[in-house]
């Protein structure tokens, strides 16, 4: 009995993969990801990039976690679907002779057959997944990649456990169900339906209208920014999916009594009758979802916030090789003894910063735009001559400087303030007009840097005699000031300043750019990470929802044309209703996280999130990244569709 056992579990398992195909290719690509990060993790060769990689494994690890707890929800919840598909075929099983112990073991094997196919496959593409990432990996170090396909036994080994507790939790829960289930409860199992939570028509209408207020409260309160109110915020968004989704079937039939013209226009009525009928059983999975596909955008969207704010800072930071800012009156001696000794340069230039004696600039810029002073009490100034050699140690090409005039360098914030400035500059006795203007990047983010966001390039001889603000040094290196070498200028630091360190600034490009490298893998991989695999879970279970109603939709169409309706009718209206069936959840999610991330990327300081890491472009770019996965099971949930229940 136990081989008829296996055969049949064998046989069933295949049809199974056959019928839920896209949930099959989800499992797959699930074991693929699992495997892929896995394999970052137990990686010798990512850990010894940066220092700072030394936290991947754990930032891994834990975004692990939740992607497990997400992927448990998809299988469990296809495997009770599965089962609630297949009630009629397991009573069957039960009135043949089959023991409810044998059922629940053939039940068993079936998925677990499944789930190991699954894994197998989803190992051997996790390894070419694990390659791309490495690859992205190197190339944000700016390090040459070798395709080297390789097997890590503990990755395989840490995957098999994550999907031995995906299956094993869902499978135990639904061994339990059949063998405690009886004959009549498998035969009518698939005419079970949600309950209706809010019974009267009233009160779904009085909740939809509440709901919608609520969803606008939540999100305002959720970019309040503080820890109460955003908990408060967060109650009311989840207030506002369920009361949303479990009225939804009602508020659509009283748009329509209250529109009776509109219900019988084109295929309104056929389109709005079959859609609410079938939300009216899934409201608490339409919100659950519609929650998930929230998640998913700010997810997505937090990471490219994150991405800008660690490109925006370390842009400016990292436009010369090696630079020093000593503030204090300190002696920069010890310095560039080191850097002589150590740190070959092409060309290096010692020099000072100055201040004007004046607010002149600074006071108009501040009633212009949100601009931070941070250390600078009046406007900076440097000399031409500094200048220009600034310019050519990062690469810039030459400017001029007309007699008698000054020059203003800032970030591209400042810019905008500061396009129609054209007041004279007073230094002393000598008396400036307004020059040109420049926004390269000129280390200009801190405080001992050259000027917070903007400096006055002025004549050599108007700059005698001006207060020093502090001393510095920049430089084009032979080659990359290695790490080893960028701790010990830290080091000189830290032992010849004594009230601590943040008054001077040391910063190199090889290590700015390997900051960010590493916190782009730190913070934005697990982001994406946990987004794809949310998109997917929400995207699948939709898209067997809507699959599985395929029977249903065959009958209903064959009735619509033998009462007159053609191919290209019935077309539009299964397009209509299949598009408001997969916006339904999306739309939510868009209204609330669109918002909240234009918000997230408005809160760092000023000049940072510009060029391609503005915020309306990140709010773009999010929403392109979060309906370009959600879009592809949608035509492949539709073209299937189509295919198999329109008439030929």
């Amino acid at each position: 009995m136990s081989v008829t056992l296996s055969e049949l579990s064998l046989r069933n398992a295949k049809r199974q993969a056959k019928d839920y195909l896209v949930y099959f290719v989800t499992v797959v690509m699930a074991a693929a990801l699992l495997y892929a990060f896995n394999g970052l993790v137990f990686s010798r060769e990512i850990a010894t990039l940066s220092k700072w990689m030394d936290m991947l494994p754990l930032m891994i690890v834990l975004a692990s976690i939740v992607v497990v707890c997400v992927f448990g929800w998809l299988v469990a919840y296809a495997t009770r679907f599965m089962l609630l598909r297949r009630g009629r075929e397991l009573g069957t099983y039960l009135l043949i002779g089959l023991e409810s112990r044998q059922l629940a073991r053939l039940f068993f094997l079936e998925n677990l057959a499944v789930g190991g196919c699954a894994l197998v496959l989803g190992t051997v593409l996790g390894g070419l997944l694990y390659q791309m990432f490495r690859a992205i990996i190197l190339a944000l170090f700016r390090l040459p990649y070798t395709f080297a396909f390789g097997f890590s036994l503990p990755a395989l080994a840490l995957t098999t456990a994550y999907f031995a507790l995906i299956y094993l939790f869902a499978l135990v829960r639904s061994r339990k169900y059949i063998r405690r289930a009886k004959i009549h409860d498998l035969l009518y199992f698939d005419r079970q339906n949600e309950g209706a939570v809010i019974q009267t028509g009233r009160k779904r209408r009085r909740a939809f209208t509440g709901s919608l207020v609520l969803a606008v409260i939540g999100t305002l309160l959720l970019m309040v920014g503080d820890a109460a109110t955003g908990i408060a915020g967060a109650g009311c968004l989840l207030a506002f999916y369920f009361g949303f989704f479990l009225s939804f079937a009602s508020g659509v039939p009283a748009f329509f009594d209250k529109r009776p013209a509109r219900k019988y226009k084109g295929q309104n009525l056929l389109v709005f009758r079959t859609l609410t009928a079938k939300l009216a059983t899934m409201g608490v999975l339409m919100a659950t979802i519609s929650m998930v596909l929230t998640a998913t955008l700010i997810s997505e969207g937090s990471g490219l916030v994150f991405r800008g704010l660690f490109l925006g800072r370390a842009a400016d930071t990292a436009c010369f090789d090696l630079y020093l800012g000593v503030g204090d009156g300190r002696d920069p001696a010890v310095y560039l003894d080191y850097i002589e000794k150590h740190i070959p340069v092409e060309r290096e230039l010692a020099y000072q910063v100055y201040e004007s004696g004046d607010t002149q600039i600074q006071d108009y810029v501040h009633s212009q735009i949100t601009y931070y002073n941070y250390g600078y009490g009046q406007d900076p100034v440097l000399r031409w001559s500094d200048y220009a050699a600034l310019r050519v140690i990062a690469g810039y090409p030459a400017v001029e400087l007309e007699p008698d005039s000054y020059l203003v360098h800032c970030m591209t914030y400042v810019e905008g303030a500061l396009k129609d400035y054209g007041e004279p500059l007073l230094l002393g006795d000598t008396v400036l007009k307004a020059g040109g203007m420049y926004t390269e990047h000129l280390s200009q983010s801190g405080g001992t840097v050259n000027g917070r966001g903007y400096i006055l390039v002025v004549p050599d001889d108007a700059a005698e005699g001006l207060p020093v603000h502090h001393w510095a040094y920049a430089a084009k290196t032979v080659q990359p000031v290695p790490e080893a070498q960028f701790h010990d200028l830290w080091d000189i630091n830290e032992r010849t300043t004594s009230s601590g360190v943040a008054s001077n600034a040391i910063t190199t490009r090889a290590s700015e750019e390997a900051e960010v490298a590493a916190q782009t893998a730190l913070i934005i991989f697990p982001l994406y990470y946990l987004a794809l695999a949310l998109t997917m879970t929400a995207a699948t279970i939709l898209t067997i929802q809507q699959l599985s109603e395929s029977e249903r939709y065959q009958r209903q169409f064959a009735l619509l044309r033998k009462l007159g309706m053609d191919r290209r009718e019935m077309a539009r209206a299964l397009g209509t209703q299949f598009a408001i069936y997969y916006a339904l959840p999306a739309v939510p999610p868009v209204l609330i996280g669109m918002p909240f991330i234009l918000h997230l990327a408005h809160m760092p300081e000023p000049g940072i999130m510009v060029g391609a890491s503005s915020p309306g472009i990140i709010a773009l770019v999010s929403l392109a990244i979060f309906f370009l996965v959600y879009a592809v099971y949608i035509l492949l949930a539709y073209t299937s569709l189509k295919r198999n229940v329109l008439p030929a």
